[in-house]
């Protein structure tokens, strides 16, 4: 475990360090370029220019370019001392950019420039393309040597590897660093979207592809499927082999009898809330909590060995191994049928990232699917090589024996199977959209060194052994998720009557729909002739190249039209007035779905979704805007929830989505249009809820947002699985995603359209319990009197209720009430203590917890908790308001007095509380609500020691 942490800081280390110095040189060699007076396109061009350079540092330090790693570097002094130090710009334009576009870029080259640039590979790919910047600038762009000398002398001080190795010291650079730098310190900034760690992507990448694959393959192979089939039985027959590890762990040792002898008797468990033992514990875990875990292991052990599991989506219901599932089903399979049908599932999914940035969910898609490619691929060889024997008792299936020798004859043409996989996987499976182009660039930057990382240089062998790199110029495209039209039905809206005015929209012809429809199935024509050109044993570069430029001439006039027609729903007159018009491109960058990705889009749409949306409010966005009647979620005032909504447009009927979005999305009501959208397209939900608190721990570092993973699966009928809210420690991250516990959210537990974040079944009771209470707290609540209670709206650990005005004072205004407490009237003393006592519960710190964002106790949260106050003071007033009493006292006891000073109201003093120090109190008031809910001695025992370690550990940090 140790080793492991020390792995990821060794690599955050090193990350942060060469990017600390990456930033620098950037802007260092952003003040060489000459010849570009956009501050924009200037930056954009150093970002390519450092992107093709480091590119082709990872590539010559593995002896690709003339067997020279120091390639680059020493050609700059070749130029120097062939053309003289004199020469300004001599390496740039005399060697740099004909290593790019007449080099690496072409496969026919003039003797001159073998000459010039000695034995090198042609690459393809489109990366080193002559660029719409180098188009657009042309002859006016310049770089001084000084530039190169400098960035070289940088690069230098790293140790470049192409390998996926982890790395071994503070000098190494390996590809996934560009990604995180991209992501974590760049993207972040710019556009309010974050580096996303691995185990977040594949979390969401397996739990989402995997279900869609065994959906699709049990659509051409349903026996196999069939509940008794042999599929499941890999399930019973081996059931601790789909359990994690870290679920596992210790659950077959004896108990000790102390910690036995709780299970049983309540009163027994005074040690559960202790460390567990070494050999039974996980990092940072309890007594209590290993008890939970293994209590829920042997029962899923149990499910397992019975058989009872037998669909995909169970998987993730009890949060099994899906992948060595999927693994094993492959490796596995007796029936051709079934391995055609999986097959044939991996090689079509369409898998699309809209917010892609540098490609963490593409990559983790990759992984996925690889060993997936790898397995069939495999058991295809096993199933020809026994062709005789097999055939002879399954006559019918020669065609798919057939099927399986072109596809291996396939894989047979590529430098090696892993290659061949790789190459198939980016050119069939994966999609990316970004606003951001640099993030495009850089992404298909790391799918191409993944791929030249598979090749051993040969440098007897044409090329170097090296198959041209695929063009996904038309994957991984740039443009605004957002603003385009996604089908053909939504350009006809654009361009029909004015049902008021009678008015087109625009004045066209009555042939536009058809030239519309025409020109994009021509432009997927040419598509699937630059794609074909893409898998042939020899590549023409010239051929390609024809395509290409076809293609993209072809999709400029097309999105110029739509545009038009695009630009004329935001504001009438606008296509007409052509600089505005083309400002208006400008800053909208609108993207097309049904032009871009026609034939994914005509067959129904993606098959998965996948990605981590920015965050941003949209009062936040002034470069662009969306149309309100586009999107229901516009009004839910976060661009998260209509990329969402985007997705939910353009996916597949039979698909799934997974994106890691704010926990707003199920807790506060201006979320609701958001919600409603998932019941429209009957999902089944999946909601795994996190912290957002550096204390104890965060999924993103430097993001405050409390987070929600959904996975959602399309099904005939809405279903909604959630987690309860969870909190670790740093050492514990590595547990985290093994340990989901979901639970069913049943439909009377969402509550004014909030879903409850619950987790097992005392949760589930508890709730319901609670629920069966037809009263809430706002019917006994009055105007303002004397009576009042003052409560709290941050919540860290525990909710805070007074039946006093806390001190509050600044230099400005002198003493008053702080704005922080909202207050509540009742009628009398005695249910302004029930009150008091209610909101300071654990019973309602859990109310607060399934239901809020964990963070703002609004008034709602408050009013909304079920609660028969009338009985309950009838039945134990004098009770609560003797406990209140001494409540109120002790926090006055433990309570520090602050003061800081803001700019505006001067030195501010307030009064600081903690709760915790009064935790023996406040469970006293628990023991009183017990008897009004009926709560057994189980759920009581839950309710005073939930989120124990955190609410009361060290790192719980303050109360306030």
């Amino acid at each position: 475990m140790a080793q492991r942490v020390k792995k990821a800081f060794d690599v955050e280390k090193v990350t942060k360090q060469f990017f600390k110095r990456f930033e620098q040189e950037h802007k260092q060699f952003l003040k060489f370029i000459e010849g570009i007076e956009s501050d924009f396109d200037r930056a954009w061009y150093a970002s390519l220019m450092l992107n093709r350079l480091m590119f082709v540092y990872f590539i010559q330090k593995k002896g690709f370019l003339d067997g020279d790693i120091n390639y680059l570097k020493n050609r700059l002094q070749h130029c120097q001392q062939e053309w003289g130090t004199d020469t300004f710009h001599s390496f740039y334009r005399q060697f740099l950019l004909k290593l790019f576009h007449q080099g690496l870029g072409q496969s026919q080259r003039p003797p001159e420039i073998t000459r010039l640039l000695g034995k090198i590979p042609y690459l393809n790919g489109g990366l080193f393309e002559v660029h719409q910047l180098e188009e657009k600038y042309d002859i006016t762009l310049q770089i001084p040597d000084a530039a190169f000398e400098r960035i070289f002398s940088f690069f230098d001080e790293y140790d470049w590897h192409l390998d996926d190795r982890p790395l071994r010291n503070q000098n190494e650079i390996n590809p996934d660093v560009l990604g995180y730098i991209f992501e974590k310190f760049v993207n972040q900034k710019q556009m309010g979207a974050y580096y996303t760690k691995e185990d977040i992507t594949e979390y969401i990448s397996k739990n989402t592809i995997i279900p869609f694959l065994f959906n699709a393959a049990e659509k051409d192979c349903q026996i196999a499927f069939q509940s008794s089939g042999v599929i499941w039985a890999l399930l019973s027959e081996n059931p601790d082999r789909y359990l994690y590890p870290a679920v596992l762990h210790g659950v077959d040792l004896e108990l000790p009898a102390e910690i036995a002898a709780g299970i049983e008797d309540v009163s027994q468990r005074g040690g559960w809330n202790k460390p567990a033992a070494e050999g039974f514990a996980l990092p940072t875990e309890t007594w209590r909590e290993y008890v939970a875990r293994r209590k829920r292991c042997l029962e899923i052990r149990q499910k397992l060995a019975a058989g009872d599991i037998t669909q995909i989506n169970d998987l993730i219901t009890y949060n099994l191994n899906i992948r060595q599932f999927a693994q094993d089903v492959i490796t596995s399979c007796e029936s051709s049928d079934l391995l055609k049908a999986v097959y044939q599932a991996i090689e079509q999914v369409s898998i699309l990232d809209p917010t892609c940035g540098s490609g963490a969910f593409l990559f983790a898609a990759l992984n996925i699917l690889e060993p997936l490619y790898s397995g069939c691929l495999e058991r295809m060889q096993g199933f020809v090589d026994e062709d005789d024997f097999r055939l002879s008792q399954e006559p019918e299936a020669k065609p798919r024996y057939d099927y399986f020798r072109q596809v291996l004859s396939e894989m047979g043409k590529h430098p090696n199977p892993r290659y061949f996989v790789l190459k198939s996987i980016m050119l069939n499976n994966l999609y990316g959209v970004d606003i951001m182009e640099e993030a495009t660039e850089i992404c298909k930057l790391r799918l191409f060194l993944k791929l030249v990382s598979q090749i051993e240089p040969q440098p007897k062998k044409e090329n170097f052994g090296l198959e041209p790199l695929p063009d996904i110029d038309f994957n991984i495209r740039s443009g605004n998720t957002l603003v385009g039209f996604t089908s053909l039905d939504e350009v006809c809206k654009a361009m029909a009557m004015d049902t008021q005015t009678g008015q087109g929209r625009l004045i066209f012809d009555d042939g536009v729909m058809n030239r519309v429809v025409n020109n994009a199935v021509a432009v997927d024509m040419e598509f699937k002739r630059f794609k074909s050109l893409q898998v042939q044993e020899h590549i023409d570069s010239a051929e390609i190249s024809e395509s290409k430029a076809i293609l993209k001439k072809a999709l400029t006039d097309l999105r110029e039209e739509l545009d038009r027609y695009l630009a004329e729903e935001y504001e009438k007159g606008l296509s007409k007035n052509s600089k505005r018009f083309q400002s208006w491109q400008v800053s909208h960058q609108p993207f097309h779905w049904f032009v871009e990705f026609y034939r994914i889009i005509n067959q129904g749409g993606f098959d998965v979704i996948i990605g981590n949306p920015p965050y941003v409010e949209w009062s936040k966005i002034n470069s662009y805007k969306v149309r309100a009647k586009h999107y229901l979620t516009e009004s839910c005032g976060n661009i998260y929830t209509v990329i969402c909504e985007k997705s939910y447009k353009i996916i597949h009927k039979n698909s799934a989505f997974g994106m890691i979005v704010p926990m707003s999305c199920i807790s506060t009501e201006r979320m609701q249009e958001f919600r409603n959208i998932w019941i429209a397209n009957k999902f089944i939900s999946y909601i795994s809820n996190y912290s957002g608190d550096a204390h104890p721990s965060v999924l993103f570092e430097g993001v405050k947002f409390r987070l929600s993973i959904l996975i959602q699966l399309q099904s005939s009928k809405s279903k909604i699985y959630s987690t309860h809210f969870y909190k670790w420690l740093s050492d514990a991250r590595e547990e985290l995603f093994p340990l989901i516990e979901y639970n069913e959210v049943l439909g009377h537990f969402v509550q004014n359209g909030l879903i409850p974040k619950i987790t097992g079944k005392t949760y589930s009771s508890i709730l319901n319990k609670c629920l069966t209470q037809k009263k809430r707290v706002r019917n006994i609540i009055i105007k303002e009197n004397s009576y009042t209670v003052y409560s709290h709206r941050i919540v860290a650990h525990f909710v805070k209720a007074f039946d006093f005005i806390p001190f509050f004072s600044n230099e400005r205004d002198g003493i008053k009430k702080s704005e922080d407490y909202k207050t509540f009237s009742v009628e009398s003393e005695t249910y302004r203590d029930a009150l008091v006592a209610i909101l300071n519960s654990n019973t309602f710190y859990i109310w607060f917890s399934f239901y809020s964002d964990v963070y703002h106790c609004g008034r709602e949260i408050i009013l909304d908790f079920p609660c028969n106050l009338k009985d309950l003071v009838q039945n134990s007033g004098h009770q609560l308001s003797s406990v209140v009493y001494r409540l109120m006292q002790d926090f006055q006891k433990h309570s520090i007095r602050r003061s800081i000073r803001y700019k505006t109201t001067g030195i501010v003093e307030y009064e600081e509380y903690y709760p915790r120090l009064s935790k023996s109190i406040i469970d006293e008031i628990d023991r009183v609500l017990a008897q009004h809910y009926g709560f057994t001695d189980e759920e009581l025992d839950f309710i005073i020691n939930y989120d124990i370690k955190y609410r009361m550990g060290r790192d719980s940090g303050g109360d306030e």
